[in-house]
């Protein structure tokens, strides 16, 4: 089984408009969307929910009103301020640390699972698709990319199928790491801008840290040509081959507003860059 997540550093490089038109393409495949904190890979394939699981995670404090005192105590031991002044825990500031379950003379706090957010598995037009949306304000986003890995791995399994396409998350932090353990390759999708082409040279610093391959996609190339020849330079440098350049169109607006690919909207068009594109990424895969 092989997995290609696609990366960008900064939002909005096109990473997710580049995921779903290769979803379509090739052969047979689970789709993945780790970027539980702000999912989109699902407002252009429209997923059917087949199932939903929660998705429970670290721990949470509940005072009983009838067991406490109000002495004050956990109020003055909670680092976060999550105690009110009525002596109610302040969930979407509650770290589940337990210093208040610990310095409660009365015992009137009780630590419980913390439920955080949905893991869904659902049906696409172009196959299975495993997904998951955060709770507001909840944390542990890391840790839910890798159970939306896994189960989406145990899935592939089941139904047969080699291979995973994952839209990665947005940055280099703990959801991105989550997002690259045990990948085949990264396609590494970048803009020519400053910010864009700052973050996707750590994305890469990020990547060799883990050593496995990648490659490199340049969107709206035509917006800065001499800051998008000088990152095909830089790539070049670190052995990164360039698979394609995508020019600005707002063919990727006007597809996403209708619920389609930019390969589905426009396939005489933008749509007929992403198949070779395609092509370069098996041929890196191996096949």
């Amino acid at each position: 089984m092989k997995e290609i997540v696609v990366l960008s550093g900064k939002g909005g490089a096109g990473k997710t408009s580049t995921t779903a038109a290769l979803a379509g393409l090739g052969p047979d495949k689970v789709l993945v969307d780790c970027d539980v904190d702000a999912a989109d890979l699902h407002l252009v394939l429209a997923p059917e929910i087949q199932e939903t699981r929660d998705f429970l995670s670290g721990e949470i404090a509940a005072i009983d009103p009838e067991r406490c005192t109000e002495c004050g105590l956990c109020a003055e031991s909670c680092r976060y301020d999550a105690i009110s002044d009525d002596f109610r825990v302040i969930r979407e500031q509650c770290e589940g640390c337990g210093v208040c379950h610990f310095v409660c003379p009365a015992e009137a706090v009780d630590m419980s699972i913390r439920h955080c957010g949905h893991v869904y598995r659902s049906e696409t037009r172009f196959g299975p698709m495993v997904h998951a949306a955060l709770g507001v304000g909840e944390e542990n986003s890391g840790k839910l990319v890798t159970d939306v890995r896994n189960s989406a791995r145990d899935l592939a399994e089941s139904l047969g199928i080699d291979l995973i396409l994952s839209d990665g998350s947005p940055g280099i932090g703990c959801p991105v790491i989550a997002s690259l353990s045990n990948a085949d390759l990264v396609l590494l999708t970048a803009e020519p801008t400053l910010s864009a082409v700052g973050d996707a040279k750590r994305v890469l610093d990020l990547v060799d840290h883990f050593r496995i391959p990648a490659v490199a996609l340049l969107n709206k190339s035509d917006i800065n040509p001499e800051l998008g020849d000088d990152f095909v330079d830089y790539c070049g440098g670190r052995k990164v081959p360039l698979i394609g350049r995508l020019p600005y169109d707002q063919t990727f607006t006007m597809a996403q507003i209708e619920g389609k690919t930019a390969h589905e909207y426009d396939p005489d068009g933008i749509g007929a860059l992403f198949p070779s594109i395609w092509e370069r990424l098996l041929e890196r895969l191996g096949g």
